[in-house]
């Protein structure tokens, strides 16, 4: 007899997953019971999630992150970031995993801090102090710096992902300061040798893109480039810059910054990568959702297939799916709630809304976790 209700119990399980699996749309938080599946995730229960990894969103306007499964395409759980007695309500901005720690980053711009939680369970590990006006952050492939802007300091702190210490706080080069320059968005390469940052604000035609040395935290090149750009980079590719006020994607050669390429895509904003450096997406921030994500073949640098459509207004920011099947989209906005699904399809891998969840206020930075 236990047998028997062993194999109903399991038959009633498999059920539940490919009726999850079939889910277009995601109903809001699950509650407590599914948090503490996630909580204790060494029970196989809770440990579903990680077969297809989960996407971390960081809510700017409600204090917390989300966390979704990728493959389920269903919410996990929200988990706030610490508050002290008499801190500022949290203001989580964007996402890092550093998988050789098993650690996801969360900036907080309101407490100038970065707040550090486990990957596994989500407990909060701590937190490291950077400077005034923590926006946009990445870590090398090996878990040895995080990069972290700090634009209204115009600094960058760069964390030591391991002891959580700070390595070194780096000044934003004074000249483009001076011109107006704020630090923005930043990538590492995976060996991490070098580090590129993008500085926006400067007066005139074009904003810059710099290269700093990861050994001696100095400058080594810079570029003109188009105006509010942003950086991606990808296994032995090169470099892609969106501007979304040039109506442009640049394309330059990691480490000379010799400009390869130039494609025109309107209101190119949000950046991410396909893993094996194949193709890169990126999001018309202001067309009001549509025609609102574009995707890139590497190797002709050329749009492929028709722009797609969104649901909502502001695709912010985007990320995929370790195994580049899916791509999830943020809606950011005073009200906004809502994170987009799109599984990536045929020979070009273009994208195909499947569906939506329902996370955190204003959803900003989004990362894909294993």
């Amino acid at each position: 007899m236990k047998k028997y209700m062993l194999l109903l119990a399991l038959v009633a399980g498999f059920a539940l997953a490919f009726a999850g699996c079939s889910e277009n749309t995601v109903e809001p938080e699950l509650g407590a019971e599914t948090a503490d599946q996630l909580k204790h995730n060494d029970d196989e229960s809770g440990r579903h999630w990680r077969r297809g990894g989960a996407m971390v969103v960081a809510n700017r306007g409600s204090g917390n992150i989300s966390v979704i499964d990728a493959r389920r395409a269903t919410l996990i759980g929200t988990f706030d970031l610490p508050q002290g007695e008499g801190e500022v309500m949290p203001e989580p901005m964007y996402v890092n995993e550093v998988r050789a720690h098993r650690r996801v980053f969360v900036g907080d711009r309101a407490n100038n801090r970065v707040v550090v939680f486990n990957s596994r369970n989500f407990d909060i590990v701590g937190t490291v102090p950077a400077g005034n006006g923590v926006f946009h952050m990445w870590a090398d492939g090996r878990g040895k710096q995080l990069w972290v802007n700090n634009d209204i300091d115009n600094t960058i702190t760069v964390i030591d992902p391991g002891d959580l210490s700070v390595l070194a706080t780096v000044e934003v080069p004074a000249d483009l300061v001076a011109m107006g320059g704020k630090p923005h968005d930043v990538v590492l390469g995976k060996r991490g040798r070098f580090a590129y940052l993008t500085v926006l604000g400067i007066a005139g035609p074009n904003d810059y893109l710099v290269q700093f040395d990861t050994r001696t935290f100095t400058e080594r090149n810079r570029q003109p480039v188009g105006k509010d750009p942003h950086v991606s980079i990808g296994a032995g590719t090169a470099l892609y810059v969106p501007c979304q006020n040039s109506d442009q994607v640049l394309v330059f050669h990691p480490r000379s910054l010799e400009l390869i390429d130039e494609i025109s895509a309107p209101g190119a904003h949000g950046a991410a990568m396909a893993s094996n450096g194949r193709r890169f997406y990126t999001t018309n921030l202001p067309g009001g959702g549509a025609g609102a994500l574009y995707t890139i073949k590497t190797r002709r640098n050329a749009i492929i297939g028709e722009p797609v459509d969104t649901p909502y207004p502001v695709p912010h920011n985007l990320a995929l799916t370790r195994n580049d099947k899916r791509l999830f989209v943020t809606h950011s906005g005073g009200t906004a709630d809502k994170v987009t699904v799109y599984d990536l399809v045929g020979r070009q891998r273009t994208p195909r809304y499947v569906g939506e969840v329902t996370v955190g206020t204003n959803p900003f930075g989004i990362g894909f976790v294993r």
